[in-house]
């Protein structure tokens, strides 16, 4: 019989200095260097903050500007554009993860998943969910952005949205029921969400989802429409309004801090 082909070996790179690449090490340590200087610096300055030799400063920093990492002005170098996108990408991750953690804690706290989204370009956008195995999300069964009509996150997003808005996102996606629950056709959502404050809480019972009720939390910063919202099964529906209030007053709480945050 033919010999079976050995399976390939998978190779794990062992943190020894071997592994390391010289020249990328010192690239990093010039872009450090550069990032410390805000009037710019010169290649002589930068060479002797790093330990490297002139030549070696030189050739590693036209490297840099031509990959945009860097750029030069009259003998200076700054940080480029592609050094400025990866800072812009951290600090948007870092916005992130202050969202995720706030729903973390929120979650544990009133003991019921949480959920935060946007209305942004036209579409209801759920951006974070934090939930447990012990008390888990809704599944996602019809789409979110086509049955806002259905559910607490869409109503909330709706309701916050000026009349053209709320007209041009129920013309591409028009009422229909999807549970014996649902609102029944597009002038009675309409007079519902006419009858929302602005800032009042929304509460669905089984609309979208059977077997689950939800709320929602409006949030509203400029021009951005947002909510915070939460869900239980139907058996629950004792603690739904007490839930409600204590997520409000969570936000409330931390709104200052997540003024920024939640605008990802």
């Amino acid at each position: 019989m033919p010999r079976r082909a050995a399976p390939p070996v998978e190779h794990v790179e062992q943190p020894h200095s071997a592994t390391l690449i010289g020249s990328v090490q010192r690239a990093m340590r010039l872009l450090e260097s550069v990032a410390e200087h805000e009037h710019g610096a010169p290649a002589k300055q930068l060479a002797r903050e790093t330990g490297l030799a002139l030549p070696t400063a030189y050739h590693l920093l036209r490297t840099l500007v031509h990959e945009g990492y860097l750029r030069r002005d009259k003998g200076l170098f700054f940080l480029g554009e592609a050094a400025e996108r990866l800072s812009s990408s951290g600090a948007q991750q870092k916005r992130r993860s202050t969202v995720v953690e706030a729903l973390a804690h929120w979650r544990d706290l009133i003991g019921v998943p949480v959920y935060y989204a946007q209305y942004r370009d036209g579409e209801i956008e759920v951006l974070c969910v934090s939930d447990t195995p012990g008390t888990p999300a809704v599944e996602e069964w019809a789409d979110f952005r086509e049955t806002g009509h259905a559910h607490a996150i869409g109503q909330c997003l709706l309701a916050q949205l000026d009349e053209a808005a709320r007209r041009d996102h129920l013309d591409r996606y028009p009422v229909r029921s999807i549970t014996p629950y649902t609102v029944r056709d597009h002038h009675s959502l309409l007079r519902r969400l006419e009858r929302t404050g602005r800032m009042q809480p929304v509460i669905e019972r089984q609309e979208y989802a059977l077997g689950t009720v939800c709320a929602a939390i409006p949030i509203t910063l400029g021009n951005t429409a947002a909510t915070m919202a939460l869900s239980l099964p139907v058996h629950q529906t004792g603690r739904l309004w007490a839930a409600t209030q204590q997520l409000q007053e969570e936000v409330g709480r931390r709104m200052g801090s997540l003024a920024l945050s939640i605008s990802i």
